[in-house]
């Protein structure tokens, strides 16, 4: 037994590049609870080691004198960091350790290789990856999705779900508490069961952006964090038609998980070098795979012929719902050029998204073809901040060498700074403190098991969920904790769009302008990302069905007969210049785009076919 030591010291070779790269990971992994040095500076130190043992094997010293060396020392040296899995399995699997430790000797003896394929499949930083760059640029992103998205909402709440909106909150919650009674609280988790008037609710959102800000700053991170996934899930839950969209869905779930991201710091986020908890990762990770994976697996097993035959981008980009100026430009390209985008497409939606578990250079790949896919998806249409939440999401899957040291040390610099001004002490980075283990590991556990539950059924897989899952699966639901994903299952072929006239005497009729839709031929589609105009999304999918199986369109209608601020201030123009019509009425009609011919001779980026009714003449009742 050789002589104690103040904690343990793992000796390497330190002539070997191969050594030094796996000690640099391990060395973040383990932090200080390790001591490492090369045996060339403290060989000396330990007479009871030969020179010749040095160069074949590590060896851990460890306080008491304990020595072990191979591949029992790498397992030891693992455990301090946290990850005792390997030591467990050394020491109580039969036949593992013997294995383990010819397996170790083959590597010693062919470290030119093995440091080839390191550099291969882990790049030229250490192969213990981090994400700590990732993490602290995907929670200011997040931040500025969510300041974007309460942004969004709160300059139209009025005329959506407003006193005198189209879906009055108000009316909607106290429906809800009529039929439900106290279950109400539990079945619709909102703030806006302590007030529901246009004061409150936008209060709930201008608080939204305060506490967005604090989160990209980096202020009240966890108190941060938990406001805004419970202030975006109230919205959600008493605005039904107008915000329960996927990317909606999907801000609630990230911005879940992004809870655990945070250690428990009250007043101010920890240095970057905090790194995210394994657990989290992993989830972050499986939560891309479901969101692309399924995306590409609904096209294919809805049997849409356009998915089926590489056809659907040559509609794609007249007939998305609020199409951008370059969408009639790309809407020109050649057939074979469009198929040959929907073939690509097909192959990053479900063939990358596996590369998210492979090895760390097919990580990278997968991580630049996903996020290249929704960089040309946001540069061709409008779909507010789906893209760009998107993208965050996908920073996980890129590692602290990518980013570079500059960077690291760049922000740590700042950090520095700040911690320099005289400011409180309880403002000034501090040791984080994680998340505790007795709590992440069994919520990570139960997310990722509710998330099968929505994945599956987009696979359409059935599984026979034990009855104490199911009662797990019906208690989340409400909070929106997982959900399935998917977009342009069918691809529509044609766009029918509506235009909503008025009239003051039954016979002649004026026409509503909407702001960002579809409607005068001549005015050029625009980007409007990553606001998204909830009205107008609407009327896209009522145009694609009757009003019949629209309610809130009626809702919407009678407004205008009342002459609602409120409402008209979602248009673009009131015919009417306030004074109500007295009946209202709807056509629709078939837009595509026009060609470069036609449209050099008319100045029209529309064409339209005939108008049919679509709701016919209205008017209140007296």
């Amino acid at each position: 037994m050789e002589q104690g030591t103040a904690k343990p010291v793992l000796i390497f070779d330190g002539d070997c590049g191969f050594c030094r790269r796996w000690i640099a990971g391990w060395k973040e992994m383990t932090g200080e609870k390790v001591e490492y040095a090369p045996y060339q500076e403290a060989g000396s130190r330990y007479p009871g080691i030969t020179e010749e043992q040095f160069r074949r094997s590590v060896h851990l010293i460890e306080e008491d004198g304990r020595r072990s060396s191979g591949a029992k020392a790498v397992f030891k040296t693992l455990a301090y960091g946290g990850r005792r899995g390997w030591l467990w399995a050394y020491e109580k699997i039969p036949g593992f350790a013997p294995l383990a430790e010819v397996f170790y000797r083959l590597v010693a003896a062919n470290r030119v290789l093995f440091s080839q394929l390191t550099l291969f499949f882990f790049g030229s930083e250490a192969p213990e990856q981090n994400y700590r760059v990732s993490r602290w640029v995907f929670l200011r992103g997040l931040g500025l999705v969510y300041a974007v998205a309460f942004w969004s909402f709160d300059i139209q709440l009025d005329g959506l779900i407003g006193e005198n909106g189209i879906l009055p909150a108000r009316d909607f919650l106290n429906a809800v508490a009529e039929r439900f009674g106290a279950e109400r609280f539990y079945l619709l988790p909102t703030f806006a069961w302590i007030h529901a008037d246009n004061a409150f609710l936008h209060l709930i959102c201008r608080l939204g952006i305060f506490f967005s800000a604090c989160l990209s700053a980096g202020l009240l991170p966890v108190v941060s964090a938990i406001f805004l996934w419970a202030a975006y899930l109230s919205l959600v839950g008493i605005s039904r038609d107008f915000l329960g969209f996927q990317w909606d869905i999907l801000l609630i779930e990230t911005g879940f998980l992004a809870l655990f991201l945070q250690p428990l710091h009250f007043w101010k986020e920890p240095p970057v070098t905090y790194r995210p908890p394994r657990a989290v990762l992993f989830l972050f990770c499986w939560l891309v795979f479901r969101l692309m994976f399924s995306s590409g697996f609904v096209k294919l097993s809805s049997g849409d012929p356009a998915w089926r035959h590489l056809t659907a981008l040559s509609y794609h980009y007249e007939t998305q719902p609020l199409p951008a100026w370059t969408s009639w430009y790309v809407h020109q390209l050649s057939p074979a050029f469009q198929r040959f985008c929907t073939g690509t497409m097909f192959c990053i939606e479900l063939v990358f998204p596996f590369f998210i578990f492979g090895p760390h250079v097919l990580r990278r790949i997968g991580a630049f073809g996903l996020i290249g896919l929704q960089a040309v998806i946001m540069m061709t249409g409008n779909y507010c901040f789906f893209n760009l939440l998107s993208i965050l999401l996908c920073l996980f899957l890129i590692d602290d060498g990518i980013w570079g040291t500059k960077l690291l040390k760049k922000i740590e610099e700042g950090e520095q700074a700040w911690d320099k001004l005289r400011v409180p002490a309880f403002w000034k980075s501090s040791r984080a403190r994680p998340w505790p283990r007795f709590v992440l590991w069994p919520a990570a556990a139960c997310l990722f098991l509710l998330s099968l539950n929505p994945f599956s059924r987009t696979l359409d897989v059935k599984i026979p969920w034990p009855a104490p899952v199911r009662a797990m699966i019906q208690a989340a639901y409400p909070f929106h904790l997982t959900s399935g994903y998917g977009l342009f299952a069918v691809m529509t072929t044609e766009r029918p769009e509506i235009t909503v006239q008025g009239s003051l005497d039954g016979t002649n009729w004026k026409s509503y302008e909407f702001k960002y839709k579809p409607g005068d031929l001549s005015r050029s589609p625009v980007f409007v990302e990553p606001h998204q105009p909830r009205l107008d999304w609407q009327m896209w999918f009522a145009a694609l069905g009757g009003y019949q199986n629209n309610p809130w369109f009626m809702n919407f209608c009678a407004r205008l007969m009342q002459g609602s601020p409120d409402v008209l201030k979602l248009l673009k123009s009131d015919p009417f210049s306030g004074a109500p019509p007295r009946y209202i009425r709807a056509l629709i009609s078939d837009y595509r785009f026009t060609d470069a011919e036609e449209r050099s001779r008319t100045g029209h980026y529309w064409k339209k076919g005939p108008e049919k009714m679509y709701l016919p003449a209205i008017s209140l009742r007296r």
